[in-house]
């Protein structure tokens, strides 16, 4: 499994756009055979503070993740409406997992 979390600030008066955008690639991502889970939340005190809680069967699923074209259309448009340079991703591991 590849197991991830992304954070990004919108920037002020693009929620609503941000928003629409996240629910296209929801959408999308959510179909790929290899996606286990894709949550996006919004910090309940910070509505503009996104964490997108993602989970691949593998590395060849994240790498097709990766790899797709509505990926990067979506990233060159979040990257206009967001504070940091791009999403800023971390990745997870199980405590003990080699």
């Amino acid at each position: 499994m590849v197991t991830l979390y992304a954070e990004f600030t919108v920037l002020p008066g693009h929620e609503q756009e941000v928003a629409d955008l996240m629910a296209g690639l929801t959408r999308d991502v959510r179909a790929e055979p290899g996606n286990v889970t894709f949550e996006a939340h919004v910090e309940r005190d910070r509505p503009n503070r996104y964490f997108v809680y993602e989970v691949y069967r593998d590395e060849q699923a994240f790498a097709d993740h990766i790899n797709a074209g509505y990926g990067a259309v979506f990233n060159e448009r979040l990257n206009q409406l967001i504070e940091e340079d791009g999403s800023q991703l971390t990745f997870l591991s199980r405590p003990g997992a080699s």
